[in-house]
């Protein structure tokens, strides 16, 4: 974008872009996904994620990028729906936690080794090889998508079954409650992600902002092996309200943070709280879902995160421009603990089932597995 002539606004809006690919079309996957098999709209993922790349050689100015980034976005809200729903369609039921969570691991090693990669080959080759390396991988993981049987949805009709348009699964009691935490934690995550190199450098603190997101990474993936394992014996609601109070800790520490350790306990607290909560709510999702409605409900409760993203960098950095950024992030700290007291209080029937679930001492109301 640069090389393009861009301003920074310009790259901000190009950046941003991606979110509206995401954003249009992740209800309509949803659907996709259960009317027409997961398979399909893994593919569609997958395929958009092979084409954007090619496209960016070729681009020539600023509106070009801004129209492939908001078809590459396409990608993310078609593959992630498609792929937890597969995942929740397969997973047996006395496990499902366990093998959501394993499942999951791919993301944070994904994350991990993808920007290290692509580092090294701009800073080598320049951007022709890097983008055509981009393509090849995806081109890779379509090839594996195709020998993969979509299986058969099995239907099954209770009362409030599928037969419902997207406001009324939102606003269902089932689904409302983890599509606001989705929000909120969206909005600290993607306060995060866009501040907190900014803070760094006005605490003149000597840390590369860089290990902050290695730290959370590494933490993110050592949790996922025995969280979902644990929260099939121990209860989902559990892991989540821990997943919660460990997010709200790191955003105290980032508040008060003032030397290099403290940044890197808060980073791997952060990324030890999203690696419990991000599969866990998937798991929640998948226990409370109809099999013909799971992409649906998929969708909505991670566009809550879409959202939250989106809109953090604008909302969160009005509010640093009156109250600095080490202030912001006590105003994330409270987002996190306004997510946890929804969450223990709206997450069941009545206050004291909530409760009870919340705290691992009951079981979810709203699951379709009773046992």
């Amino acid at each position: 974008m640069e090389e393009l002539g861009a301003t920074n606004q310009q790259i901000g809006i190009v950046l941003g872009s991606f979110a509206i690919g995401m954003l249009l079309f992740r209800s309509l996957f949803g659907r996709l996904a259960d009317n027409r098999g997961r398979k399909i709209v893994l593919l569609i993922g997958m395929l958009v994620n092979a084409i954007a790349p090619l496209g960016y050689l070729v681009a020539k100015s600023i509106p070009e990028l801004i129209v492939l980034r908001a078809f590459h976005g396409i990608s993310i809200a078609a593959f992630t729906t498609g792929y937890l729903a597969l995942v929740a369609d397969l997973a047996p039921e006395k496990n499902r936690g366990e093998i959501i969570g394993y499942m999951s691991l791919v993301t944070p090693i994904g994350a991990a080794i993808g920007p290290a990669l692509g580092g090294y080959l701009q800073a080598a080759t320049g951007y022709t090889l890097l983008f055509l390396l981009a393509a090849g991988l995806a081109g890779v993981g379509l090839l594996c998508l195709v020998p993969i049987v979509n299986p058969p949805i099995q239907k099954q009709h209770r009362v409030n079954s599928n037969d419902r348009k997207f406001w009324q699964l939102l606003f269902s009691p089932r689904v409302r409650v983890l599509a606001t935490v989705m929000l909120l934690i969206g909005l600290v995550f993607g306060t995060l992600h866009t501040f907190v190199p900014l803070f760094i450098k006005s605490a003149q603190v000597n840390l590369n902002p860089g290990l902050f997101y290695t730290v959370g990474a590494l933490a993110s993936f050592s949790v996922r092996f025995f969280s979902g394992k644990a929260s099939d014996r121990y209860g989902r609601g559990l892991f989540i309200t821990l997943s919660l109070v460990i997010y709200a800790v790191s955003m105290i520490l980032l508040w008060k943070a003032n030397s290099a350790n403290i940044f890197l306990i808060a980073g791997f607290l952060e990324g030890a709280g999203s690696g419990i909560l991000m599969p866990m709510v998937s798991t929640v999702v998948a226990d409370r879902a109809l099999p013909q409605e799971r992409g649906r409900v998929f969708s909505i409760c991670i566009m809550g995160l879409d959202v939250g993203i989106v809109i953090a960098g604008p909302v969160l950095g009005s509010v640093a421009e009156q109250v600095g950024y080490r202030n912001m992030f006590a105003y994330c700290a409270g987002l996190t603990v306004l997510a946890l007291l929804i969450f223990l209080t709206q997450c069941s029937r009545n206050l004291s089932d909530s409760l009870r679930f919340a705290l691992g001492r009951g079981r979810d109301a709203y699951a379709l597995n009773k046992s």
